[in-house]
């Protein structure tokens, strides 16, 4: 079962918990989580003009383990289909976070990967626990990371980082993420959820609209990266190569992909 609950925090006043769920699944981004992400964000802060700062959590102790890969044959070996899904299902969701008004507070537990580093990197605090492993090991699969989607990532993580783990596909853990700049803070495992809301309580204390207006400038002074459409055409071609295919075909069938390079 896929949900994407939004509700406020049982004591935080202010606070509300946005919590992802798919269970068995270790919390992977379903279609229509994506939508339910972007349907909660969009106007959030319009919306709710009292509302101070969103935790952003995945449930039962995980954050988000990527995309739910078994619906990707549905939409992907097709080049129109997988731009639909990054461009018009992906992107707007992790932009109507990005945009949100509101402070988003990252809670991030055991895994953190593809889809869910991509939704911590919308975040403006990230909150780690020790053992978390951050990555998009997406090579593996056979695929590139959309260029909407890199553009964010690289905002938060840097070049460096984000070459490192696409090319090669490499998991970084929670001291390194928090060396690197891109985690606030580490903590112990137990310890995150405890962590999270002291930070969104801090939040909370002080003036919102001040936040809010430094959300806004954070975000005329962070770099932008625009696509022209004949970049996003030229970088969605793989989608109906056989390497695309094997990555994702190997991947449910439970065995190790054999690449050609096509």
């Amino acid at each position: 079962m896929t949900e994407v609950r939004f509700e406020p925090h049982p004591r935080l006043v202010g606070v509300a918990m946005l919590t992802l769920a798919n269970t068995g699944k270790l919390n992977a981004v379903s279609v229509a989580m994506w939508q339910k992400l972007r349907a909660v964000f969009e106007g959030l802060a319009e919306r709710e003009p009292q509302l101070r700062a969103v935790i952003v959590r995945g449930e039962g102790g995980t954050f988000v383990s990527g995309g739910d890969i078994e619906e990707f044959p549905a939409f992907r070996f097709d080049t129109e289909r997988l731009r639909h899904f990054h461009e018009d299902v992906v992107t707007p969701a992790l932009t109507a976070l990005y945009q949100c008004d509101v402070p988003l507070v990252a809670q991030i537990e055991r895994v953190c990967v593809g889809g869910g580093l991509e939704i911590a990197c919308q975040c403006d605090l990230r909150i780690a626990g020790q053992s978390v492993r951050f990555g998009a090991p997406i090579a593996r699969l056979g695929f590139p990371m959309a260029p909407d989607e890199l553009a964010g990532l690289v905002r938060v993580v840097g070049w460096a980082s984000a070459a490192e783990m696409l090319l090669e596909a490499r998991l970084l853990d929670a001291a390194t993420a928090q060396q690197r700049g891109w985690v606030q803070r580490v903590v112990a495992d137990d310890a995150v959820p405890t962590e999270a809301e002291a930070t969104a309580e801090r939040i909370a204390a002080g003036a919102p609209l001040a936040a809010r207006l430094n959300k806004r400038t954070l975000r005329i002074v962070a770099p932008q990266i625009l696509f022209s459409e004949a970049q996003r055409r030229a970088l969605s071609s793989y989608a109906e190569g056989p390497d695309h295919r094997e990555g994702i075909l190997a991947f449910l069938e439970k065995r190790r992909p054999q690449f050609t390079g096509a």
